[in-house]
């Protein structure tokens, strides 16, 4: 699996933006990725020291329109936490 395959997409929300100030970055990452592989993609890929990784499944929720039901993916998220004296990710450029 390539490095650009195993992390997907930052996660943007609220109490995401509010943990970067903590130095923890969420991203949503591969099923099959385990905490090993999150980490050494996230030091190639942005060249940053990583203290911790936590990792969550997230069931995809049941979502229905009119009288067709269905369901949303399952996929994996990753609370990413970089050493003091790592440079911060730069996700939005100015």
């Amino acid at each position: 699996m390539n490095i650009y395959d195993i992390i997907r997409r930052p996660v943007i929300t609220e109490k995401s933006m509010n943990a970067m100030a903590e130095r923890k970055y969420t991203f949503v990452v591969d099923i099959r990725a385990d905490k090993s592989q999150i980490k050494e993609a996230v030091e190639k890929i942005f060249g940053v020291k990583v203290q911790t990784v936590a990792t969550m499944r997230m069931i995809g929720k049941a979502k229905r329109v009119g009288v067709n039901v269905g369901k949303r993916p399952n996929w994996k998220k990753a609370i990413v936490t970089i050493t003091p004296d790592s440079k911060a990710i730069e996700l939005f450029q100015a």
